[in-house]
């Protein structure tokens, strides 16, 4: 049975119905409504299994999706869109990053790996913002403590009344001074003062990260060395600001249960986790078409199969059980097709959707509606300088023009041409900015054909540049 924590986070799935989640989702990404119907669904589902009769609950699997359509349609914003909406732990992978088991590369296994270490962060994190008013207020004693040491106390057993008058002013004294330099530290007054603290010292010659290239679990076995390692201290000078930070961290691991923190994780990704294939086209292709070993593909197939089923995947925090994990997968399948897989894959993926290529009409609605829409990122952008930045329909409509024409003479990648035509079109604007002052930048279809013309039509500058 999950955890009451565990409980209440899939609880909260609660409030979104399949509506509320494709409603969420109309804010960052425009159309490809059958892909976001699918995926709100297979959300919903996630609650509805937990809310069934036990004896049949762990019967229900996941509705695995496969999101078929060319690259920047938002098959990777949707998957990201719909974890962050749901709160659950999240990991993308690329397929065709992964080989099968005994060669050098990664395996398989390694993106449920990735999939705990981003529960553990995100539990964590949310531990971290329970204790953090405590551990705010410990630290913020331990550095009154440094800035103002408690003055040392006479060693008598009986102090005489004259020398108790004296203590007792001393610490009358202390006290004043400590309110106020505690006023002036809740009031940043101190930031720049230095402080000399403790700190640990790093384990000598233990990388903190994974060679690359190195075997998996190598960073396991560092990270257990490490741990065996006797802890050493030295102390720093460091200014207030940054020994705030570093104290804070201490008391946080003080204040955390990391048991809690790693039991909690690994029920969150049995029993919420979501694994975002991406370019699962790339280990698709004609089965049997090789004579030699097909380390990348068919290879990889076969061992991807039994974590999608189901099964044990052993992890540096324990044994994870992937019965229940969503998968994703995504690719544009242009050379190869789904029917391309092994066949036990496919059925391991029977819910599949194709997102449709994006028109221009498209492209006026992805710059103007959803809320991180690229026109008022650039904006935020020039109004961090004092100017103001104004996109007028008519130079949102040439925009839009210019993206689908040049996609159509080459490779097409989607609405990712708006970040290069944009940044081809407002880049002189970023560079004199400083120094033009605060006049307003006005963008109409005069300034983007004016500005685009020439790399638009000719073909060997657009290749390079759009």
């Amino acid at each position: 049975m999950p955890s009451q924590r565990t409980e209440q986070a899939i609880a909260r799935l609660a409030d979104l119905t399949p509506r509320q989640i494709v409603a969420e989702l109309d804010r960052y990404i425009v159309g490809q409504a059958d892909a976001k119907k699918a995926v709100a669904i297979a959300l919903r589902n996630r609650w509805r299994r937990q809310r069934a009769p036990e004896a049949i609950r762990n019967e229900i699997a996941p509705n695995n999706i496969i999101l078929i359509g060319p690259t920047g349609v938002g098959k990777t914003e949707i998957a990201r869109r719909l974890a962050k909406l749901s709160g659950a732990p999240f990991t993308k992978v690329e397929a065709s990053k992964f080989t099968e088991v005994g060669y050098v590369g990664r395996d398989v296994e390694s993106m449920v790996r990735d999939l705990v270490e981003s529960a553990i962060d995100m539990v964590r994190t949310e531990r971290e913002s329970e204790v953090e008013d405590l551990a705010n207020s410990k630290v913020d004693e331990r550095l009154l403590d440094l800035l103002l040491p408690t003055p040392p106390t006479l060693e008598t057993k009986e102090p005489s009344d004259e020398q108790r008058a004296e203590l007792e002013a001393n610490a009358e004294r202390t006290k004043r001074t400590r309110d106020k330099l505690r006023t002036m530290l809740l009031d940043a007054q101190l930031d720049g003062r230095e402080v000399e603290i403790e700190v640990t010292k790093s384990a000598p010659n233990m990388p903190d990260r994974m060679t690359p290239g190195a075997p998996e679990g190598m960073d396991s076995m560092a990270e257990w060395f490490r741990d065996m390692m006797p802890k050493r201290t030295k102390k720093r000078t460091v200014k207030l600001m940054e020994a705030r930070r570093i104290l804070l961290e201490e008391e946080l691991d003080k204040l955390i249960d990391l048991d809690d923190v790693t039991g909690d994780a690994l029920e969150r990704v049995e029993a919420m986790g979501i694994i975002f294939l991406d370019e699962i086209d790339k280990i698709a292709g004609e089965r049997g078409s090789s004579g030699g070993p097909d380390i990348s593909r068919e290879g990889v197939q076969r061992d991807l199969l039994p974590i999608v089923e189901g099964s044990n995947v052993q992890t540096r925090y324990g044994m994870v059980k992937t019965d229940h994990v969503l998968f994703i997968a995504a690719g544009a399948f242009h050379v190869s097709k789904p029917s391309d897989l092994i066949p036990e894959l496919q059925g391991r993926f029977p819910i599949r959707v194709e997102l449709k290529p994006l028109t221009e009409s498209d492209f006026v609605r992805i710059m103007t509606e959803p809320e991180n829409a690229l026109t008022k990122q650039y904006a935020a952008l020039v109004e961090s300088e004092g100017a103001t930045l104004t996109f007028q329909p008519d130079g949102i409509a040439e925009l839009a023009r210019v993206a689908t024409v040049v996609n159509m003479r080459m490779e097409n990648i989607g609405a990712r041409r708006l970040h290069t035509v944009m940044t081809t079109l407002l880049e002189d604007v970023l560079y004199d900015l400083p120094d033009r002052g605060t006049d307003p930048v006005n963008v109409d279809a005069a300034m983007v054909r004016d500005r685009l013309r020439a790399i638009s039509e000719d073909e060997d500058l657009r290749k390079y540049i759009l």
